[in-house]
């Protein structure tokens, strides 16, 4: 599922160290301009996206938070959400801290949200929040924080944010920049909530792997979407090892060739693996929600959690018909055929749609490359809205190294670094059904999951705190990575 726009858009400003185009105020006004234009934020902020696709996995969003809340010793804590999209994690902690955690003292929330953004869901989870708090909405930029907060934050919380930073706010630099500002805005011993996209198990995700793929939708979707991102999308993959090498009848052939009848054979680094898995899911959901395809699946709500066995991802989906032009009657009649029909909605095995969607994709994108006009239209706004984002821009490992080494240097007069404080703060959310479907479909598929950690900003000078959090952390850094944690220690430190 795809998430919300958020509030860091002008990252490249100063993510672009040494460009003429970040010197000075006209300078930075042109690369806000380039980056907003990038971001495609028209289809990021529609009410659609925002009140309806971005607006899921409250208690995901809020669970971290309110852990932080209940280790917190302030007497009123500030909690500052970036992003905040269409309020779910708002509603979640709302009624959370009205029912089951009495004991946290009232909380005032600030909300981060990118000028000119909009959400009437956003707007109704505010108002309950204001029955147990006090909640504010601020407009601005991630890296202005430190002038948009009333007071600095006891627990800062971002969902979906740093990959997006990273595909639209400058890279890497954009990253660095966004760690050392939240180094200065959140006070000692407070916290960082990270909510991601899981990236791969390995350490590197320049790993080369072998991958096949033999499912004529996966296959023309390879070959529409993979030259697209590598050539316009911000992705870490230009070393000439990252090069993709792919195999049909056993001759080696150009990625924009590939034939979707012919089983391939692909090499590539497993990063980008996972990030045409990652597409491909979004993209799916996109043109299901779309009504494209000739069916809808509900995917919000009560009805989108039907399950016939959920630690196996195996669900009941439920669906309705919606008319296209395009799409042979075929489809729809085999859809009628094994449904089960009420007032409302059709019913059908989870299993059992999965297949009926990838025949439907494999016909849907075809008439894309033909010219159909609805379905171009369907394909451009998803390519516009994700098609160029960066999913798996760091492994656990890297990331956690990131934060570490970054937020050290930050502006805050006394030294802090961002660290988890325990192994049971690094946590991944598997996406069951997401995964059943993967197994089934891919010869070589990877998981699909949520990372969230939870970062405290502990002073350099507490030196057991340090201790016990790099000693409960160490396994999830790779020795070199951690030699660095330490240098960036020793050199705040010294």
């Amino acid at each position: 599922m795809t998430e919300p726009v958020s509030s860091w858009l002008h990252l490249d400003v100063i993510g672009s160290p040494g460009s003429s185009a970040t010197t000075g105020r006209e300078g930075g006004a042109l690369n806000r301009r380039r980056s907003l234009s990038s971001f495609a934020i028209e289809h990021k902020s529609c009410p659609e996206y925002l009140d309806i696709a971005a607006n899921t996995h409250g208690e995901e969003k809020g669970f971290f938070v309110l852990r932080a809340l209940e280790q917190t010793r302030a007497r009123r804590p500030h909690v500052v959400e970036i992003g905040p999209g269409g309020g779910a994690a708002v509603k979640f902690l709302a009624s959370s801290l009205s029912e089951e955690h009495r004991g946290i003292a009232p909380v005032d929330l600030t909300l981060v949200e990118v000028p000119g953004v909009a959400s009437s869901s956003l707007s109704r989870a505010m108002s309950e929040f204001n029955e147990v708090g006090n909640c504010e909405l601020a407009h601005g930029f991630a890296q202005d924080l430190n002038k948009l907060l009333p007071r600095r934050a006891d627990v800062v919380s971002a969902s979906a944010l740093v990959h997006e930073i990273y595909s639209y706010g400058g890279g890497y630099s954009g990253l660095q920049s966004l760690i050392r500002v939240l180094g200065s805005v959140i006070v000692p011993y407070g916290y960082f909530v990270y909510r991601d996209v899981y990236s791969v198990q390995g350490r590197n995700l320049h790993d080369r792997v072998m991958h096949t793929y033999d499912a004529p939708s996966w296959l023309r979707f390879i070959r529409m979407f993979t030259p697209n991102y590598l050539e316009r999308g911000r992705h870490p993959y230009h070393n000439i090892h990252d090069q993709v090498m792919v195999r049909q009848n056993s001759c080696q052939v150009d990625m924009a060739d590939l034939q979707a009848g012919t089983c391939a054979v692909i090499s590539a680094p497993v990063g980008l693996f996972r990030e045409i898995q990652r597409h491909y899911i979004t993209f799916r959901d996109h043109v299901w929600r779309s009504g494209a395809l000739g069916f809808t699946p509900v995917l919000d709500g009560e009805l989108s959690m039907k399950w016939l066995d959920m630690r196996a991802g195996h669900k009941l989906v439920h669906y309705v018909l919606a008319s296209t032009e395009w799409l042979p009657k075929k489809f729809q009649g085999m859809m009628d055929a094994l449904s089960e029909s009420n007032s409302e909605y059709r019913t059908v095995d989870g299993d059992v749609f999965d297949t009926c969607t990838d025949l439907a994709l494999n016909s849907f994108l075809a008439a894309v490359e033909e010219g159909d006009d609805e379905c171009s239209r369907v394909w451009e706004e998803w390519s516009a809205r994700e098609g160029r984002e960066t999913y798996a821009y760091l492994t656990v490992d890297e990331l956690l190294t990131e934060f570490a080494v970054h937020s050290t240097r930050s502006s805050s007069t006394r030294p802090t670094i961002l660290i988890p404080s325990g192994g049971e703060d690094i946590v991944v959310r598997q996406r069951h059904y997401y995964n059943r479907y993967l197994t089934r479909k891919l010869s070589n598929p990877l998981w699909d999951a949520k990372q969230l950690v939870l970062f405290r900003n502990i002073p350099v000078s507490d030196s057991l705190a340090l201790s016990e959090a790099l000693a409960c952390t160490r396994e999830s850094f790779s020795n070199h990575n951690l030699a660095r944690v330490y240098a960036a220690l020793a050199h705040e430190g010294g």
